[in-house]
């Protein structure tokens, strides 16, 4: 799941109505350790016509299932944390997990799976990708 986009559709069409991304991430608990891959969620869209009716919830709990079963340990993201914690994400600070940026800590949280293992601490890095200026 290193990189998935599950989307929604509806109708005869196939009208893509949702769409999430997800993409491999790490935390790295301190310099020169290797990073433990994690999944960096986002960003998650639905158009302005099907908004309130279900479709982002499916997709979040979409990438939740399917993480969960492919053994991922945790989901992070930058977003609402009224709107995110009702999938259960928490405060990345909670467990020890700091963000590129300080600016981003009271919007950056953490949903932790069954492969999560409390160890995993430190600083997250999205995919070299999201770096580029």
């Amino acid at each position: 799941m290193g990189g998935s986009s599950p989307r929604a559709s509806s109708g005869p069409e196939g009208d893509v109505i949702g769409h999430v991304l997800c993409t491999r991430a790490t935390v790295t608990p301190g310099t020169g350790t290797p990073g433990a891959p994690v999944l960096g969620l986002g960003p998650l869209s639905v158009r302005p016509d099907w908004q309130r009716r279900g479709v982002g919830s499916a997709l979040v709990h979409a990438v939740l299932g399917s993480a969960d079963a492919l053994g991922e340990p945790l989901v992070v993201l930058l977003g609402s944390t009224e709107y995110y914690s009702r999938f259960g994400f928490r405060l990345a600070g909670e467990y020890g997990i700091t963000p590129q940026r300080p600016e981003w800590a009271p919007h950056f949280q953490v949903r932790t799976l069954a492969a999560y293992d409390p160890v995993l601490r430190g600083a997250f890095a999205y995919a070299e990708p999201f770096d580029r200026t």
